[in-house]
């Protein structure tokens, strides 16, 4: 059995990885932490997880992580940086939830999350958590990256047709939409129930930080610098992350072959039939991405819909996917859950 930790139990992502490895069968959750919930029991806090899971939130000051095999991080942005080096150095392994060593570029990271980084010389370490990219990397990580909900959407949409170079890799476009849940369980009034039901609006057109992550993967896949604009929206739906994408072809391929091979054997990618419109409740709390291929009349410009539940594939699945990985499990073990309906 895998000994597993996780500090930041309480925000969405936390209860998600929670929901998912109380039934996993390969995994003892030894130490779940929360600072503000310290002494409260786990189902107290989340009702359905009774007689799933009957520990106690530890406060992280007093918590023994280090024994643990692996600590999943859960929690806001530079939290994990804090914490990272001594369980590292102790041969615990990490997968960090949050964006702390997803870039690479300290100085660009420090720029976009507005913060200094603590634990600059483990970026090089971790290993970017996107499997159907970095799976011979995942099986011998010490520390993962997991991907954010919008990168892993968008990436996985761009992917074929990057690899393939068939597209102007200066023109990318990426419009994209996320369910409330995305913001995270803190209480802020554009999350408010009367703020968000009815209304459909763009934020942070100018510069989203997911922005940076989604250029370095799809530049190293490249091998050069690619062009994207990229525009996330915020939707009155709980969960589900819905990209559609644009590309102009520089040659002519059979766009559904192309799809439809690349991702054959991965389980957790589902390519659809020609002509398909996915739908966010399509993946609803599952690990799957959705896809479909379209080119417009017969132009030159490829349309990618992909969809993800932000929360599963966009965080706490692919963060378990990730650790199956590591551990030399089956990729697929404990996150094959099927789609809610409705």
């Amino acid at each position: 059995m895998i000994k597993v930790g996780i500090v930041g139990g309480t925000g969405y992502t936390g209860v998600e990885l929670l929901r998912i490895l109380a039934q996993h069968p390969k995994v003892k959750l030894k130490v779940i932490t929360s600072r503000q919930e310290a002494g409260m029991a786990v189902d107290e806090l989340f009702p359905s997880l009774r007689k799933k899971i009957t520990l106690k939130f530890s406060d992280p000051s007093k918590a023994d992580l280090n024994k643990c095999d692996l600590v999943f991080f859960a929690t806001p942005n530079g939290v994990a940086m804090q914490q990272a080096r001594s369980l590292f150095d102790a041969g615990v392994k990490i997968i960090d939830l949050s964006a702390d060593f997803r870039i690479k570029d300290v100085a660009e990271w420090e720029k976009w999350y507005g913060m200094s980084h603590a634990c600059p010389e483990l970026v090089a370490e971790a290993i970017y958590g996107l499997p159907e990219v970095n799976r011979a990397s995942i099986k011998n990580a010490k520390l993962i990256a997991n991907p954010g909900c919008y990168p892993t959407a968008v990436q996985l949409g761009f992917l074929p047709l990057i690899e393939a170079k068939i597209v102007d890799m200066n023109q990318l476009i990426a419009d994209t939409k996320s369910g409330v849940s995305g913001a995270g369980r803190k209480a802020e009034v554009h999350t408010l129930f009367p703020e968000a039901a009815d209304n459909f609006k763009s934020y942070a057109v100018p510069g989203h930080r997911h922005l940076p992550e989604i250029k370095q993967g799809l530049s190293n896949i490249a091998r050069k610098q690619i062009g994207l604009t990229f525009v996330p929206h915020l939707t009155p739906m709980i969960r589900g992350i819905h990209a559609t994408l644009y590309a102009t072809l520089t040659k002519q391929i059979d766009l559904q072959t192309l799809y439809a091979d690349r991702y054959a054997n991965e389980p957790f990618v589902d390519v659809l039939p020609a002509g398909s419109h996915p739908e966010t409740r399509s993946v609803r709390g599952s690990n799957f991405c959705r896809i479909a291929v379209h080119r417009p009349q017969g132009g030159n410009i490829a349309v990618i819909l992909s969809v993800t539940d932000n929360l599963v594939k966009g965080a706490a699945g692919q963060a378990v996917q990730n650790m199956n990985i590591m551990f030399g499990l089956p990729e697929t073990l404990g996150i094959e859950h099927v789609p809610l309906l409705p």
